[in-house]
């Protein structure tokens, strides 16, 4: 499809917009009228610049308040859309979007819009040009698109066609499934908006809150299928108002933009494809005939975290392995070559690395100890990989060594790299070239058997881009999105996982810049790993050993244990194990939840030992505040 979106999706001045745009792929743009009234040239210059950057100018918007209008606003109007008019000429845009009427001027009467709105298509027609009308989710009398329709149908001119927003739609609640009957060709242009599900003014949410699809909650998917059912095969775009987008970097924004018309495409594709019966199972196969969507390899699937791996100094090394000794890993491999151990425990993995000139790259900007790499196992590693650059992932290649086994990688949001393994490889299949692996390992085992979850400390403007990411490239679908409270400001946090379960990560975001999440984001740069999630078969034994051991956990406060027995009915004994050992508890109708963590690392990371038992799903997020407050205190 003709990919687009509109300038006011993207910081920067109008010039930084476009070049972002084209870099990021697209065919063309959206023109935001205020874009250009501030823009420091003339549409000639425009009109070159887009040329230069292979850009086409898809749409010239908006055109507000026109229709049902009083005869003299309505005559006045005329003469402001000539100049406009004359300004897209200059320009060269086809295309005009009129929105519907907001003014307490307007009048209720759909005949009326429709003979004012046949005027000024007639009058587009003249130059060459066309006018789409759009329905505003606040418009005063037209916020429906089925409205906007027998309007348009009404004033029945060629030159006057339909413009759908999934945004105005999907905010509504209104029903998308109407669109299918439209004529493909009297919708004259799609645009595309996602948003997180919120309780406020529909014009608020619209201004500030709009996501591109994939990173909020709307069926964006079958919105976009609805129009493609239709017989629409114009330009696909995306009209995003966010205050953060507003301020991020607008290549990232723009990456993430594409990102997400890629996996609208592949999503639209893959529910046409497999409609088994009814009229979309009938129209289904003219409409992949018609349309070129985007075909990505298939979406990964995970057998579980495979390694992590620390970036470290000589002496941060030294304390990561008293650290992991601590925790029951057992040194079981030595790099042949470079400053890398190897740690195992159960089924987890970690390696640290302190090799200096593995960060010569300028690949990680190393501030203290962090994680750099995740490794992460499937059936075929460059088919994930592959799918992971068709949907923008920047694809790295490292420096392999004789006889070292090549993994596919890429970099995820932030710097920190994936690393997709093999499972053929098995369990030492991917360290035996490497590493020198010893045959009699030191160190006890405290029971930890896999890695659970991940949690990443991520920048407020990242954490969008890291939804999109994890659906997108990883095949990660979000839950709930939870404010918790922290002593010194809100934790917005949100957890993603395959269906499988197998990959769980937490996705953290401090709203104030006074918190533990804030500090670790700043101090480790954005998207570091925040804690690392560590499953035991029996947590009591495990967090008993690792006491025994020497690792410092976080102290609970008395009142935590105090209040819980008020809330959930646990065996007096039960709780006052819990008690001693600083263990805390969850429970949902699946399962229940049992959690302890260790004190930070120089600070920053540090782990969870966790429990489930049956089916619970969830991260123990009622509790997290008693941690934050506790380790505040510590």
């Amino acid at each position: 499809m003709h990919r687009s979106i509109a300038t006011v999706s993207l910081s920067g001045t109008l010039r930084q917009k476009l070049e972002a745009i084209a870099a990021a792929g697209f065919d063309g743009y959206e023109l935001f009228e205020n874009d250009f009234i501030n823009f420091k040239g003339t549409a000639a210059d425009l009109r070159r610049i887009s040329a230069d950057l292979g850009l086409t100018l898809d749409l010239y918007q908006p055109f507000r308040d026109f229709e049902a209008m009083p005869e003299a606003q309505f005559r006045r109007s005329l003469e402001r859309a000539e100049r406009k008019f004359d300004l897209m000429q200059e320009l060269g845009a086809e295309l005009m979007l009129c929105c519907s009427n907001t003014s307490p001027l307007a009048i209720d009467d759909p005949s009326l819009a429709a003979a004012q709105l046949r005027a000024l298509a007639e009058r587009a027609s003249r130059r060459g040009l066309r006018v789409g009308f759009e329905a505003l989710a606040w418009g005063r009398h037209t916020s429906l698109y089925g409205r906007a329709w027998n309007i348009v149908q009404r004033a029945d001119h060629p030159n006057l066609g339909l413009i759908l927003d999934s945004f105005h739609t999907l905010s509504l609640k209104d029903d998308p499934a109407g669109i299918a009957a439209i004529p493909g060709d009297k919708i004259f242009f799609l645009q595309m908006a996602d948003a997180p599900l919120l309780s406020m003014d529909v014009l608020q949410w619209a201004r500030h809150h709009r996501s591109f699809p994939a990173q909020g909650e709307f069926d964006c998917v079958g919105f976009f299928e609805q129009a493609l059912l239709a017989g629409y095969t114009g330009p696909l775009s995306l009209e995003i108002f966010n205050d953060v987008f507003r301020e991020t970097p607008n290549r990232r924004t723009a990456v993430d933009a594409m990102r997400s018309l890629l996996y609208l495409e592949s999503r639209a594709r893959q529910r046409l494809a497999s409609a088994a019966e009814g009229p979309k199972a009938a129209r289904a196969p003219q409409v992949l005939q018609q349309v070129a969507l985007f075909e990505p390899p298939p979406m990964p699937r995970f057998t579980g975290f495979t390694f992590i791996e620390f970036a470290a100094d000589a002496e941060s090394a030294r304390g990561l392995d008293k650290l992991f000794c601590q925790l029951g890993f057992q040194r079981i491999g030595r790099h042949r070559s470079k400053a890398v151990v190897l740690y195992r425990q159960g089924a987890i993995n970690l390696i640290v690395n302190a090799q200096p000139d593995s960060f010569a790259s300028g690949r990680f900007d190393l501030h203290g100890t962090s994680v750099c790499a995740l490794g992460v196992g499937t059936d075929d590693p460059d088919q994930a990989a592959e799918r992971a650059t068709a949907m923008r992932s920047l694809r790295y290649d490292g420096p392999v060594g004789p006889q070292e086994i090549r993994v596919p990688a890429v970099v995820a949001p932030g710097g920190n790299l994936i690393h997709f393994v093999a499972t053929s490889l098995g369990a030492d299949g991917l360290y035996e070239a490497d590493f020198v692996l010893e045959a009699s390992p030191d160190g006890a085992s405290a029971g930890l058997r896999s890695i659970d979850h991940v949690a990443l400390g991520l920048a407020v403007d990242q954490l969008d881009t890291w939804v999109l990411f994890s659906r997108a490239v990883l095949g990660l679908e979000p839950g709930e999105s939870l404010e918790l409270a922290d002593p010194f400001g809100l934790i917005r946090s949100r957890g993603v996982a395959d269906a499988g379960r197998h990959i769980r990560m937490v996705l953290n975001v401090s709203l104030s810049q006074r918190t533990r999440t804030a500090r670790t984001v700043n101090a480790r740069g954005g998207g570091a790993v925040h804690h690392i999630a560590l499953a035991s078969d029996n947590i009591f034994d495990s967090v008993e050993s690792l006491r025994a051991n020497g690792v410092r956990f976080v102290p609970i406060s008395d009142n935590y244990y105090d209040d819980l027995q008020t809330r959930v009915d646990l065996d007096p004994a039960l709780l006052a194990r819990m008690r001693s050992l600083g263990v805390l508890f969850d429970r949902s109708p699946a399962g229940d939840y049992l959690q302890a963590y260790t004190e930070g690392f120089e600070d920053g990371f540090f782990f969870e030992i966790v429990e489930r038992i049956g089916g619970y799903d969830g991260y123990g997020a009622l509790n997290a505040p008693a941690r934050m407050a506790a380790q505040a205190q510590a």
